[in-house]
């Protein structure tokens, strides 16, 4: 079990927290994540359900365990 330092649930060191951190910030900052969050606000976000933006482009309305088990499918 990793050691829990604070506000560090995986038990990161203080440098490599903040390079985490700052790695985050900057996919959140990417013109893609930005259309999409765009998107997501647009079309309505709902606590009961998640919006997946398909390969394809498209995006649906899915159940939260489907659209955050990409991995399964090949899709990340």
């Amino acid at each position: 079990m990793a050691i829990n330092y604070n506000n560090n649930s995986q038990g990161l060191s203080r440098e490599a927290l903040a390079k985490k951190r700052a790695r985050d910030l900057a996919a959140a900052k990417t013109p893609k994540r930005k259309k999409r969050k765009r998107e997501n606000q647009e079309i309505g976000q709902s606590s009961t359900s998640d919006l997946h933006h398909c390969p394809s482009g498209a995006i649906r309305r899915t159940s939260i365990a489907y659209n955050r088990a990409t991995h399964t499918r090949g899709e990340v």
